[in-house]
């Protein structure tokens, strides 16, 4: 039994923490959000937006960020399978 459980179940736990991985990656990336940071500080800088707006976009940005972060802490966990 424990190894029709190791060929079929192992394999498809694999697969699983494989797209969810990818999934929390896609959906919490920390970088994409760190560069849109920076992207909203250079239009603020050249003048393209308001200081009101850049502060605006900053504390919406810096709230994704912490989301993220968070997230992708507790959602990086690994579904293993015991004997």
């Amino acid at each position: 039994m424990f190894i029709i459980d190791d060929l079929l179940l192992r394999p498809i736990v694999a697969v699983g923490n494989v797209i969810h991985s990818m999934a929390v990656e896609e959906l919490y990336d920390v970088e994409a959000i760190r560069d849109e940071i920076k992207e909203n500080r250079l239009l603020f800088e050249i003048g393209d937006r308001s200081e009101e707006e850049y502060e605006r976009r900053r504390e919406e940005l810096r709230t994704q960020l912490d989301v993220a972060r968070e997230a992708r802490e507790t959602l990086t966990n690994k579904v293993e399978v015991k004997q």
